[in-house]
């Protein structure tokens, strides 16, 4: 008969809710420590991405440089203007000297004052020792004025753009399209403002004295190596610094009257885009966007700007505090981590430090309405584009720019680009490697991708299928924002825009009417405006014809303009 099994010691209630405690109590003090590190580490990152500011330690002791104001000179009726694009130095950092390039001087160039109605001629003198041209931001103008690439300025030559200006009051810029090498040259220091008047904008009770109350503000990051040289360093496909220089100043100080003051902003960074406020989180009026006034001031504390926006706004020093204006960390935060850790950074900048005085003048008013915005019926469009930003290059000659385009002729794009030359009707054009593509194509100087008929309005869908966000922009035209992602459009987006930021996963609609210039051999473009983008392939061209019968089928060769 087999025994009886041993039987196993039972274990009473009361030890087993000892021994819980117990092994609890060991187990405590490591799951408080982990709690602690897991708590300390999500503070610090967070000290590190949303707070600690990218360029600390700025003492706000250098006087902001305005940029020279220019009216040209009349001639025949005409008023002319005559910039000359050279290299210069500047002493940006204590004691160092920078090789640089400007207009008309070392580092950027004079603020252009145009007005409604008048005739000008821009005369474009290139004493760099590379090929140039001069693009008008924002300006309607004949496409053989555009300053393309298509306009090349060789070195030691000059180039006029003629045009009548027909647009109303706003703030533009001028800067480089040469294509391949738009960033270097833009980063070296050569754009300019560029700021149309009309009678309207006379009549309304704003600021308007140039470097008082109206004051230009030009906001670029740039890196320095140990020389005090100008590094041009590619990061995630772009260049990004970590200095901030406004209108060419390092660690800026404005001192204005303790009133309301005018601020023009211009995005002229090559890559970075802006969230721009201040360190009290003021209030402000946004009054313009790129292409003039809004229809009533708008009240906010953020203004953000991509490279190639502008902006005007109105801000009241009358409490007579000193404040910083500064750029916040509001991408998103999946988008702000992802930049702090690839060394691009958060955006946390201190810009410019202003210091209120005494005001000697009465203040000026705030506009209850500043200029009606007609909207454009979108019932009225003639075609709806797709603009597919990033997403799949297509396969095939048509595909990647500089192989196979339609025509015989490639522009010099010079050496800015990377990968290799090809020789193309006896010119230089890049040749790979692909670059990120709209509409599956990256940019071809041979090739037209979109013929546009004269007077017709147009609906085109911009959509982002990349990883990073892209400014959309577009010549020839100020367009509206339809709709993003099918809601309407912020209140700061229902002014006229020439270019329009659209995030990864986005779809933006924007609808513009092409009623002024039409050239069947000379085209205009459209670009992402961070500039290595453009440079390596992100840009398309498109022809306005009048005849309907070129609207099927694209030219032979492209013109040189």
């Amino acid at each position: 008969m087999a025994a009886d099994p041993v039987p196993r010691k039972s274990i009473r209630p009361e030890h087993a809710k000892r021994f819980r405690e117990t092994r609890f109590q060991r187990m405590k003090p490591i799951v408080i420590g982990l709690l602690a590190i897991v708590l300390l580490s999500v503070l610090t990152c967070y000290w590190l991405v949303f707070i600690r500011v990218t360029n600390p330690g700025l003492t706000f002791e250098n006087e902001l440089q305005i940029p020279e104001q220019s009216f040209g000179t009349v001639v025949d009726g005409r008023r002319q203007f005559h910039l000359t694009v050279a290299e210069g130095t500047r002493e940006f950092l204590p004691g160092k000297q920078t090789p640089t390039a400007g207009v008309n001087g070392p580092y950027l160039g004079p603020t252009l004052r145009l007005r409604r109605g008048e005739d000008v001629d821009l005369v474009v003198q290139n004493n760099l020792d590379e090929m140039t041209t001069m693009h008008w931001h924002g300006m309607h103008v004949p496409a053989r004025m555009d300053g393309t690439p298509h306009q090349e300025i060789e070195p030691g030559e000059s180039w006029t753009a003629s045009f009548e200006v027909h647009q109303q009051a706003a703030p533009l810029w001028y800067h480089p399209h040469p294509h391949g090498t738009t960033g270097r040259q833009v980063y070296r220091g050569v754009s300019g403002l560029m700021w149309i008047d009309d009678d309207h904008s006379d009549a309304l009770d704003l600021p308007r004295t140039y470097g008082v109350d109206d004051i230009p503000l030009v906001i670029q990051d740039r890196e320095f190596d140990g020389d005090g040289a100008f590094r041009f360093a590619v990061n995630q496909g772009a260049v990004y610094g970590n200095t901030m220089l406004v209108n060419g100043t390092w660690s800026p100080l404005l001192r204005v009257e303790a009133r309301r003051i005018r601020l023009r902003l211009l995005n002229g960074s090559n890559a970075r885009i802006y969230y721009i406020g201040f360190d009290d989180g003021r209030e402000f009026h946004q009054i313009a966007t790129d292409g003039g006034f809004l229809d009533a001031p708008l009240q906010t504390n953020r203004v953000t700007l991509a490279p190639g926006e502008r902006a005007e706004v109105l801000v009241d020093f009358s409490d007579g505090a000193e404040v910083v204006l500064r750029s916040y960390p509001e991408a998103g935060l999946l988008e702000t981590i992802t930049s702090h850790w690839v060394g691009i950074g958060t955006g946390n900048l201190q810009l410019l430090k202003i210091v209120p005085k005494s005001p000697t003048r009465v203040s000026h008013g705030l506009p209850e309405r500043l200029n009606p915005i007609p909207r454009i019926d979108a019932s009225q469009a003639a075609k709806t584009r797709p603009m597919v930003l990033a997403g799949p290059l297509q396969r095939g000659p048509e595909g990647q720019g500089g192989q196979g385009g339609r025509g015989g002729r490639a522009a010099r794009v010079g050496q800015g680009g990377q990968g290799r030359q090809g020789e193309q009707g006896g010119r230089r054009q890049r040749v790979g490697p692909a670059g990120i593509p709209i509409n599956g194509k990256t940019m071809d100087m041979a090739r037209i991708d979109e013929v546009v008929r004269l007077g017709d309005i147009e609906i085109w869908e911009v959509s982002n299928r990349g990883g990073q966000p892209h400014p959309f922009h577009v010549h020839l035209v100020q367009f509206q924002i339809l709709d993003r992602n099918g809601r309407p459009p912020s209140a700061a987006e229902l002014g006229w825009k020439d270019t329009v930021l659209v995030p990864p996963g986005d779809l933006v609609r924007i609808i513009m009417r092409f009623d002024r210039y039409a050239d069947p051999q000379v085209p205009y473009m459209y670009h992402c405006h961070i500039m290595e983008h453009e440079d390596n392939g992100m840009m398309g061209q498109f022809l306005v014809v009048e005849d309907p019968a070129l609207l099927s089928k694209s030219p032979s060769h492209v013109a040189g303009g």
